[in-house]
């Protein structure tokens, strides 16, 4: 595997050198290239993006100033359908992000044998310290400056951190305007009011909760005597604490980037919700103790939810984790030492790229619903997310089993193997 990885020279760094994000994507690959015996050039053309778009996007403040923001749009892979990804808002935004995003979102897909690739955007802005109508500036300039590669048929944003369906109905309008007509099919995570799918909101949390109700039952512990701690209160650890607390599971703690709550005998979530609509955050929520953000992480808890941002659980706090399941409801929250150290310590992880592909999975029923004109009742959206999350939580455990593999490795393989598939079987242009 060490052969095969070291013959990439990808993005110009040594893999020594490469960390964060992109480095934990490509060395999963690396593992999975050497499980599936690929070839060196497979694993090159999987390892690399086919299509990257850097912009920059001038905007007028409201001020009358000018600044000029970086935006970025990758596109991994498109060998099994358009590029799906979503549209992140965020100071740390850089290309290198970008890319192991849009890397995970082609294993997603093709693990929930959605027929998309992956792909991912970001710019590089902190939209806490913006008016919403510069929000709307930004995100309409950066639509046309990407419009050459995005539509229905080729790439499709979605909704990610610092953006939300009023961001998705910029970009649709900007776009629509552009073609001369209505093209509610360019991005899903859109407002019901413009063609968006009910359920669509809540579906990456509530795809987290029936992926966490069946590892703790895997793992044999009734969800009516677990505990649970869920980093991040944002648009998915939010509802994915709510949906566990109505399961029956306690949920003792969260957190946010301000800090965090705690209360052994379970949180009122829907009291913290209303807490957080007025305060802007978890930190001093009546009838709880103050807890720092590391300190969640490593509560005596049944199970741990780190549904923030990448690189939260590392090696150096990876042995302190005391959860017996780990259920990724971030993209890319366990570096590739934490993985082999809680792995080591017998904890139970299941990867992002099932965990959290609730919503990838509700915008493809969305994307479907605006191209047929037809939607679904939010029960109906309720059932498929469902039945299409457990069956692959099923298929998973059935590889991991037979390849001795661990759920990341199985879920990993069976996704690149998808892929290489439909590339090998389209054959390489020209």
């Amino acid at each position: 595997m060490t052969d095969v990885l070291d013959s990439l020279s990808l993005h110009s760094a040594p893999p020594a050198l490469r960390t964060g994000p992109l480095a934990d994507a490509q060395a999963q690959l690396a593992t999975a290239i050497a499980a599936l015996g690929y070839e060196p050039g497979l694993h090159q053309l999987l390892a690399s993006p086919r299509r990257e778009m850097t912009v920059s996007i001038p905007l007028r403040r409201d001020d009358g100033s000018v600044e000029v923001l970086t935006g970025h749009r990758v596109q991994h892979n498109f060998s099994r359908g358009p590029a799906k990804g979503g549209l992140r808002y965020s100071p740390t935004v850089d290309l290198d992000e970008v890319r192991a995003l849009a890397m995970w979102m082609t294993w997603k897909c093709a693990l929930l044998d959605v027929p998309y690739g992956g792909a991912k955007g970001g710019i590089t802005i902190d939209p806490r310290r913006y008016s919403p109508d510069e929000l709307q500036r930004v995100t309409r300039r950066y639509t046309t400056e990407i419009l050459p590669i995005i539509g229905p048929d080729k790439d499709i944003p979605a909704p990610d951190v610092g953006t939300d369906e009023q961001t998705m109905a910029w970009m649709m309008d900007t776009y629509s305007v552009s073609s001369g007509y209505t093209v509610p099919g360019v991005v899903t995570g859109k407002p019901v009011s413009l063609g968006g799918s009910l359920g669509r909101a809540s579906a990456t949390s509530a795809g987290v909760v029936h992926i966490a109700l069946a590892a703790l039952e895997h793992r044999g512990l009734k969800r009516s005597a677990s505990t649970a701690a869920v980093q991040g209160f944002g648009k998915v650890g939010a509802d994915a604490a709510l949906f566990l607390t109505e399961a029956g599971v306690k949920v003792v703690a969260v957190s946010d980037q301000y800090g965090g709550v705690h209360h052994p005998g379970g949180l009122d979530i829907r009291a913290l919700q209303d807490h957080v609509a007025t305060t802007g955050s978890v930190v001093g929520f009546p009838e709880s103790e103050a807890l720092g953000g590391e300190e969640l992480l490593v509560l005596d808890v049944d199970l741990l939810i780190p549904a923030a941002v990448e690189g939260t659980l590392t090696g150096a706090n990876a042995h302190h984790v005391r959860a017996k399941v780990v259920v990724e409801g971030a993209n890319g929250p366990t570096t590739s030492e934490a993985d082999r150290i809680l792995t080591e310590a017998g904890v139970l992880v299941v990867p992002d790229i099932l965990a959290n592909a609730g919503g990838v999975i509700v915008s493809y029923f969305e994307w479907v619903q605006s191209n047929q004109a037809y939607w679904w009742t939010h029960a109906e959206v309720d059932a498929r997310l469902e039945t299409r999350m457990l069956q692959a939580w099923n298929r998973l455990l059935d590889v991991a089993a037979t390849r001795q593999l661990t759920l990341r490795e199985a879920a990993t393989v069976t996704a690149v193997e998808r892929v290489a598939d439909a590339h090998r079987t389209r054959g390489l242009y020209p």
